[in-house]
């Protein structure tokens, strides 16, 4: 997170409540909570507000003003001070590195700087960074495996104000990956997990490994592009009518479906061989590491209802395939039912994570 890039945050600020803001080209999430029992969290408010087309392009603010308002509209809607805010993974470096177990703490962050250069393109002075330290495999580990994560000061630095102008107080900023991990990640998963936030345009992709997110890339194909092969076969069809069809018929080929199916294959299919890419990749770049394969997909976004994705990724891509319990960290759903239906759930999957981190020290 972000939470110390900023000149006059301090770190008592991090316990302060607040609410988390998933922040898209389309619309803004909101979400918090406040203490339950027994370690559980109960939901206070939430919210989703549109964000008029052009305000954000890939995830920079390109009309701050029209930003500002949406903010505020969520200030007046909530009364919120405090807030966690997502940031583009489009626009986020993330690295590996390696540095020596016994380096004193006030060393790491001007240790790290000097690899910035290595793997950022943009000059050190440019730059925001926060790290993670992964846990130890074993105690004879004689290395740290820290995780960095980078974005331009421009890019944090227009966020950052348009929430100031609007009145709300930003006290960490974090990539919406890392944010959605702590909402749909069990904190003791083996092995490496990765994130699919199918949205209305884009598709997002992380891998999370030890609850760090360690890489992440952008697939800009999301749920409107399925909604236009749909018109191609069906012709100019409301919106509502395509999101009915994708979430009943979708990938099922059956006598009833198969034109739906049909119009949505060539799409998909698109995505799950980007998909396999990066799980190739990964695969590649971590093959000394065989605990760090993958072993499951979760799926997590809007455009996650489309009927029959989790089966058509586990056989398609040989790796177990779900749609995510957002509330998995966060309470049981055999203790209680949250007014946010399954459906919607999965969109709010970021802004939960970004809540939880006010409850609990991350």
């Amino acid at each position: 997170m972000f939470s110390k890039l900023l000149a006059h945050t301090v770190p008592s600020y991090i316990t302060l409540p607040s609410i988390g803001l998933d922040i898209s080209d389309t619309s803004l999430k909101y979400i918090s909570f406040i203490p339950g029992s027994n370690n559980t969290y109960e939901l206070q408010e939430w919210g989703d507000i549109s964000i008029p087309s052009g305000v954000l392009k890939r995830g920079e603010v390109a009309d701050p003003k029209q930003l500002s308002a949406v903010l505020a509209e969520c200030k007046a809607q909530t009364g919120a001070e405090f807030v966690r805010v997502s940031l583009p993974e489009e626009r986020a470096y993330l690295f590996e590195t390696e540095i020596k177990r016994n380096t004193p703490v006030k060393e790491i962050r001007s240790l790290l700087e000097f690899r910035l250069a290595e793997n950022v393109p943009i000059a050190a002075r440019d730059v925001f960074f926060d790290y993670t330290i992964l846990p130890f495999s074993s105690d004879a580990d004689k290395k740290m495996h820290v995780a960095v994560t980078a974005y331009a000061k421009e890019t944090v630095q227009a966020y950052y104000e348009a929430c100031m102008e609007a009145g709300l107080q930003p006290l960490a900023f974090e990539v919406e990956a890392q944010a959605m991990a702590r909402s749909v990640v069990p904190r003791a998963q083996e092995g490496a997990t990765m994130l699919i936030d199918f949205g209305k345009t884009r598709t997002g992709v992380g891998i999370v490994y030890k609850n760090t997110l360690l890489y992440t890339s952008t697939i800009d194909i999301g749920g409107a592009q399925l909604s236009a092969a749909l018109r191609k076969q069906l012709g100019d069809k409301p919106e509502s009518e395509l999101t009915q069809l994708k979430n009943t018929q979708g990938l099922v080929h059956g006598n009833d479906s198969s034109v739906v199916h049909d119009a949505l294959m060539s799409t998909i299919s698109v995505i799950k061989d980007e998909v396999a890419t990066h799980m190739q990749y990964w695969h590649l770049r971590s093959s000394a590491a065989p605990e760090r394969r993958l072993t499951s997909i979760v799926l997590c976004g809007g455009s996650a209802n489309l009927k029959g994705l989790p089966e058509y990724f586990t056989e398609s891509l040989g790796i177990t395939s779900k749609r995510a319990n957002v509330w998995s960290n966060t309470f049981s759903l055999d203790d209680f039912i949250p007014p946010i239906d399954q459906r919607h759930s999965y969109g709010y999957a970021t802004a939960i994570g970004l809540a939880l981190a006010s409850q609990v020290q991350v």
